[in-house]
């Protein structure tokens, strides 16, 4: 004990006041008394000593003697020459010295060092997760520690053993809050793991709160264990839109629908003309009553904690317009289907005039082989009728010329 006390030890006595200190430096409880011994003192009056203390209720130094005064209620000198403190408090910690006077004259001094300390509850986990995924950094949870003084440390434990952050695999945002009116402390820790690809299926994590003060135990709250999710490759990211093609008349409703199989579900977001849309994560992009405004490229991005985002390709949505001069149509997707529809357009006009013209043709040479059939029939006529006609005066003159 000797030695111990030589090299500074923490001793503390219980009395019937509570604590009773031999020591240098000492240790109390908030809200408990503490006696403090003058060392060389008489035990009953007359007495010569003096007490003097310098902590956070002073200003300078503050000189007690025995015969009491308003300082009654903070600290009072006993009749054997001890200093009672009622009721320690934070603002009690300090510096206190005795001096005292034996009736042969030595002289005496003590000189102690008090601080103070309060333990708080078990720590909790506050929000703690429900599984982890791997490859991708998890909050496991918050620790909670209330109503310390000093502020003391929180430690996180992985399968027992301490959880070192290292910034990587493991870090620790801490927050230490202390009360304005008790002045104890509030100590959070939020603690965030990367588990490893193929790492243990089940870890299991716990909490400790440590005093400042030595010689205090630790206190650790119930282990929990989580669950390690390995994700599944993200398919490729697949982008549908209703009527196919995408290419409408003003006033209709297209829907842009985007697949993107993964558990858990990822988050969709949607982009037009490689600008993200203001529109809370969906699946499903819908546009009623097409207009000018609603033409363009859209895409969609799927985004999952495990994978990153993930873009689908591109699709154009345009308007069709049906004009006084004759159907238009616009760009599709980078089709070509209105340059298409032009084309199959001219061509189809030119068929149709080639084919009245050619029917015109045809008209006119049936016209003109009646044409010339005619006069060929009439000069066959009038040859007969020649004929004929110089065959009766031949027969008229054999008739005469008879007996």
């Amino acid at each position: 004990m000797a030695a111990g006390a030589a090299a500074g030890a923490w001793v503390l006595v219980l009395s019937l006041w509570g604590a009773v200190v031999g020591s240098q430096n000492i240790t109390a409880r908030i809200g408990k008394p503490l006696v403090l011994n003058c060392k060389g003192a008489p035990k009953k009056p007359p007495q010569q000593l003096e007490w003097k203390l310098n902590t956070g209720r002073t200003e300078a130094w503050k000189v007690l003697s025995p015969q009491g005064g308003p300082w009654d209620s903070v600290a009072r000198i006993l009749p054997n020459g001890s200093l009672l403190l009622p009721t320690v408090g934070i603002q009690d910690e300090g510096t206190f010295r005795c001096r005292a006077t034996s009736r042969n004259g030595k002289e005496t001094k003590s000189n102690y060092q008090v601080r103070v300390y309060q333990i708080p509850g078990k720590p909790e986990i506050v929000d703690p997760a429900s599984e982890l995924t791997a490859g991708v950094p998890n909050k496991v949870g918050t620790c909670v520690s209330e109503g310390s003084y000093p502020a003391g440390t929180l430690s996180w434990h992985l399968e027992g053993k301490p959880l070192i952050p290292d910034g990587k695999g493991a870090s620790v945002k801490e927050e230490t809050r202390r009360h304005p009116e008790t002045g104890l402390f509030t100590l959070q820790s939020e603690l965030m793991v990367t588990p490893a690809r193929g790492g243990a299926p089940r870890p299991t994590f716990s909490c400790s709160f440590s005093p400042s003060l030595p010689r205090r135990r630790a206190l650790h709250t119930a282990p929990f264990q989580l669950t390690v999710w390995e994700p599944v490759p993200l398919k490729e990211v697949q982008l549908m839109v209703e009527p196919e093609g995408g290419a409408v008349a003003p006033g209709s409703t297209v829907t842009l629908t985007c697949e993107a199989p993964a558990q858990p579900p990822p988050q969709i977001h949607w982009i037009k003309d490689g600008t993200p849309l203001p529109l809370p994560p969906s699946p499903v992009l819908l546009l009623p009553d097409v207009g000018p405004q609603d033409q363009g490229t859209y895409s969609c991005v799927a985004t999952h904690p495990s994978h990153g985002p993930q873009e689908s390709r591109a699709v154009s949505i345009s308007i069709i317009e049906t004009g006084e001069e004759g159907p238009t149509a616009g760009s599709v997707g980078g089709s070509g289907l209105g340059t298409l529809a032009l084309a199959l357009g001219i061509l189809g006009g030119l068929g149709t005039a080639a084919l009245l013209i050619g029917a015109i043709m045809w008209r006119r040479r049936q016209q003109r082989g009646k044409e010339r059939k005619v006069p060929e029939h009439q000069e066959e006529e009038e040859e007969r009728a020649e004929l004929n006609q110089s065959e009766e005066p031949e027969a008229a003159e054999s008739s005469a010329g008879g007996p």
